[in-house]
């Protein structure tokens, strides 16, 4: 019971988290919704493999490369641009907590863990950025692969009696 408490309680988060800053960047209302899902299952992604691995690089690399596969469909689905719905899903993999103990250490003059901080927060920011390009690389290339692929074409115009 208390595990499902958990996951209720992050998916709630994450999907009110997404929301705002969609609301923040002046995101339409249908797409703030379905930005607001895809940013949700992106974080459920992080918490399941960071809970089941302890590695937050692939949890965040992964997540972001759900999220950026799941714009690019939405993208698709209901005509908008790719970034209403990857920027805004992407918000809650953003270290935004660790950027801040980053310098609050370097207020302090604990520069070992600022510097420690600071390297994960590059590392992760990179993973979010890996997940963003791998995603899109993905989708060039399936599209790249559909134009290859010749279409059928439908032989009743061919079987008409005259």
């Amino acid at each position: 019971m208390q595990l499902f408490t958990v996951i209720c309680v992050q998916s709630i988060a994450s999907y009110l988290a997404t929301c705002a800053f969609g609301i923040i960047f002046n995101i339409p209302f249908k797409p703030l919704l379905h930005g607001g899902l895809i940013g949700m299952i992106g974080w459920l992604i992080y918490f399941f493999l960071f809970q089941n691995t302890g590695s937050d690089l692939l949890a965040t690399f992964a997540a972001s490369l759900v999220i950026a596969m799941m714009s690019q469909v939405a993208a698709r689905l209901w005509k908008n641009p790719v970034t209403l719905y990857s920027v805004s899903g992407i918000i809650p993999l953003v270290p935004g907590g660790l950027s801040y103990s980053v310098m609050s250490r370097a207020v302090d003059n604990n520069y070992d863990i600022a510097i420690y901080f600071a390297e994960k927060v590059f590392v992760l920011s990179g993973a979010i950025a890996m997940g963003l390009v791998l995603a899109e690389v993905i989708y060039q290339l399936v599209q790249k692969i559909k134009e290859m692929v010749p279409q059928k074409t439908d032989n009743r115009i061919f079987l008409s009696k005259k």
